[in-house]
């Protein structure tokens, strides 16, 4: 289920995208191939950590269009475990990650 469309881009075109990844997810690498997947797109910040109620979290900042692609393959790319759904936000970039960790 998609919760909202990206915002218009603003002055660097700089946007946050943070997805919660229901399924199967945990205990299978997700973790890693997110970040992995963050890298080879490039240019993205942020991190994809665990929750308690076995969700991943991932926050990405960058241009939309390489948000976006991350967002296409937590949703339909070739991820580790199973993806049962999506859900995402769009809001204006907070900085202050260095690179794309796991947490």
């Amino acid at each position: 289920m998609q919760s909202s469309a990206p915002p218009p881009e603003q002055g660097s075109g700089t946007v946050r995208m943070t997805a919660w990844v229901r399924g199967h997810v945990q205990g299978v690498g997700f973790r890693w191939f997110t970040r992995a997947q963050a890298l080879a797109i490039g240019d993205l910040r942020g991190f994809a950590s665990n929750l308690g109620d076995g969700r991943v979290q991932v926050v990405a900042e960058g241009s939309r269009e390489k948000c976006a692609r991350l967002l296409d393959w937590l949703r339909e790319g070739d991820t580790p475990g199973r993806v049962d759904g999506v859900t995402e936000i769009w809001d204006t970039p907070r900085g202050g990650y260095p690179d794309f960790a796991i947490r």
